[in-house]
């Protein structure tokens, strides 16, 4: 079993605590993904569950052991790292390979492994050669070579592919996903936890995402109830490209929504959803994907301005003023040139089932109560 419980997790650093107590499950097999913007506690997290900093309060346990107090070899895990911690001296095939032999495993063994790893990662061509001789993306197939042949219970990523140009991060996270489930088809439930900024990374890698906000939990979903139904307004606006437009408004008679000077009614869907005691003084949240532009004669929507168009080949992005509020708005890219000019007036409404109402205080969703 590669199941990894994180229970009242705490870390302090002094008298700066950068992890509160957090509680966390992931399950054997699982691909999860910690993200957040810098600074949240991710990469600590991360380090911690290695045994690389030691905790200050709480439990970690891999598969049925209590962790806590054991030192990184004894834990079951491999580590990839964000600068790929290659023995610059040292070939690949030595690179692969250095684990086993610290272990003294049989010459044989550690042969067959090396092949099987790098055929697997299609590095066969490299093993001859020094990390200095290698590109990005090979020193990091090197990395997860060297981590993935000594066939740990559970596999670290600390933000393995930021020092990658995007179309190589592209290709890396692909092959990371492939080779987790073919390991997941040959019988190695090998448990990932991998850290990132880029939610572009978390959306198409993870399983599961932990969202993390000051060395908090703020959600923990799979992609699709993430960028669907985010907990609170932090995870909202984080998750989504463009992020999603969040603003200040307020609650009319229980079915109206005004914003400035301006109201709409809200759909019987999102009326249902809104908690009956949510106060009148609210945030809003609506996807840039999730508006449509509506007559501009029409009595509901908001009224506004195009200050700006960006033309992203099959869709555009509108940056439209409505008072003293900023909205983005992606349209298809079909006929743009004709439909939408800067300085335009613009009406946009928010789909049906597509409006998020957020406690202004708390920030939680209070739109998610049915």
């Amino acid at each position: 079993m590669a199941r990894v419980q994180l229970k009242s997790l705490e870390k302090v650093y002094g008298k700066f605590k950068a992890v509160h107590g957090i509680d966390l499950e992931i399950e054997d097999g699982e691909f999860m993904v910690l993200v957040g913007p810098s600074g949240c506690a991710k990469s600590t997290t991360l380090r911690m569950i290695a045994g690389l900093e030691r905790i200050s309060g709480g439990e970690i346990r891999i598969g049925d052991d209590l962790v806590n107090d054991k030192p990184p070899g004894q834990r079951g895990i491999a580590m990839v790292f964000q600068n790929y911690a290659l023995y610059p001296h040292m070939k690949v095939k030595n690179n692969l390979s250095f684990g086993l032999r610290l272990k003294h495993a049989p010459k044989a063994e550690i042969a067959a492994s090396t092949e099987e790893v790098s055929h697997i990662l299609e590095i066969e061509d490299y093993l001859e050669r020094l990390p200095k001789q290698l590109s990005g993306g090979q020193a990091q197939r090197v990395a997860v070579g060297r981590a993935l042949i000594k066939k740990p219970q559970v596999f670290l990523f600390d933000e393995p592919l930021s020092n990658l140009d995007a179309k190589l991060r592209a290709s890396m996270r692909v092959r990371i996903t492939d080779l987790h489930k073919q390991l997941l088809a040959e019988g190695m439930h090998s448990t990932v936890v991998y850290v990132t900024h880029d939610q572009t990374e978390a959306m198409t890698m993870g399983n599961r995402i932990c969202v993390m906000k000051e060395g908090r939990i703020m959600q923990v979903a799979d992609p699709f109830t993430l960028y669907r139904k985010p907990a609170n307004a932090f995870v909202a606006g984080f998750i989504g490209s463009p992020e999603m437009n969040i603003g200040d408004a307020t609650l009319v008679d229980g079915n109206k929504l005004r914003i400035g000077t301006q109201t709409f009614t809200i759909d019987d869907k999102a009326r249902a959803r809104i908690d009956k005691d949510a106060p009148s003084e609210v945030t809003f949240g609506v996807r840039p994907q999730h508006f449509t532009v509506v007559d501009q004669n029409a009595e509901e929507g908001l009224l506004g301005r195009i200050s700006h168009v960006e033309f992203m080949g099959h869709e555009v992005y509108l940056y439209i003023t409505v008072e003293d509020q900023s909205f983005i708005v992606v349209v298809p890219a079909t006929g743009i040139e004709r439909q939408y000019l800067r300085d335009d007036a613009i009406r946009i409404m928010p789909q049906e089932d597509a409006l998020h109402i957020f406690h202004r205080r708390t920030g939680e969703n209070i739109s998610l109560s049915a």
